[in-house]
């Protein structure tokens, strides 16, 4: 009979760890939609509901175009600046390094490049010669394999522009393939800067509603997220993380920020933007762009020579929200 007991015991244990998971988890997502419907009633949640249909709507327009692979366009002699507008100009003359660049745009799950149209417009517009957009599967079922591919993205767009470095802007799932490779693949040594865009950090409890691999991927606890979390000493990347409260895919939204004592992180937050429109935002927007127009590598504190210590993380907000 001890044996029976004992298993009973054990079977019973269980079942309350389940239970208690179960209800941290319907904890956070009745915190998760209390503070979205307190937004939803706000003007600026409205104008965020508004502006993620409406993109929805046109990204969905959008979508097919998106499905045939970009070829990487040669920027030419990016050093000429007379056939230039005055503001790309601008940027080539102040700061060539920053200009020369190239970036590379990785979308989320289920999406392609066309989520980025806005976005790859304003970094155009801003002077970067080089914007390229890439498609990974839609059947990819792996944040490592996914990552491995990205490795050789990044390999044959740094062969054709003859770049040491590059920048690499990451939506959603996109953000974390991207973490993957700088974090654990060796992507550190030539990516420059890491933008994400409401990628889930430290997890998702939307992932329980896809029985898939990758979704498991993205559960909070999962074994990926504590690789990722693990101690990252030296790395020279620096991150740039934008994120908002009214995420609908990224529950709880705060999942969304980055925390690492070993990364160099600023992140910009939002209130009132939906998770496929933080591409589109013009705040969000600005901010990246801007962060990318500074060129930082000769006064980066992970360069070689110069203090180990990375800064604390920098957290820049819009104003406060009504439904805060």
């Amino acid at each position: 009979m001890a044996p029976v007991r004992g298993g009973l015991a054990r079977l019973v244990t269980m079942a309350g760890a389940a239970g208690s998971a179960m209800g941290g988890a319907a904890a956070e997502i009745g915190r998760a939609g209390a503070y979205t419907a307190r937004t939803f009633g706000t003007p600026a949640g409205l104008r965020g509901i508004l502006v993620e249909w409406a993109w929805l709507t046109a990204h969905l327009a959008l979508y097919p175009a998106g499905l045939v692979h970009e070829q990487l366009m040669e920027s030419g002699d990016g050093y000429r600046t007379d056939p230039l507008p005055p503001q790309r100009r601008s940027h080539v003359v102040t700061d060539v390094e920053a200009a020369s660049i190239p970036i590379l745009l990785v979308h989320g799950i289920m999406d392609n490049r066309s989520v980025f149209t806005v976005f790859r417009r304003a970094l155009r517009r801003r002077g970067f010669g080089t914007v390229h957009a890439v498609n990974y599967s839609l059947f990819t079922g792996d944040v490592r394999t996914a990552a491995h591919e990205l490795r050789g993205h990044v390999e044959r767009l740094r062969q054709r522009t003859g770049a040491e470095h590059v920048h690499i802007v990451g939506h959603s799932l996109g953000g974390m393939i991207a973490r993957y490779y700088v974090q654990r693949l060796g992507g550190s040594d030539v990516v420059d800067t890491l933008v994400t865009l409401g990628s889930p950090h430290t997890g998702t409890l939307t992932a329980y509603l896809m029985p898939t691999t990758l979704a498991a991927q993205l559960r909070p606890g999962s074994e990926l997220l504590d690789e990722l979390a693990g101690p990252a000493p030296g790395c020279p990347t620096r991150f740039l993380v934008v994120w908002s409260r009214m995420d609908q895919m990224i529950v709880p939204q705060r999942n969304a920020r980055l925390v690492h004592s070993d990364l160099h992180i600023e992140q910009f937050e939002l209130c009132d933007v939906g998770h496929l429109s933080l591409p589109i935002d013009p705040r969000s927007v600005h901010w990246v762009v801007s962060a990318l127009a500074r060129s930082d590598r000769r006064h980066h504190p992970f360069r070689r020579g110069q203090a180990n210590e990375p800064p604390s993380p920098v957290t820049l907000r819009e104003r406060p929200s009504p439904a805060s």
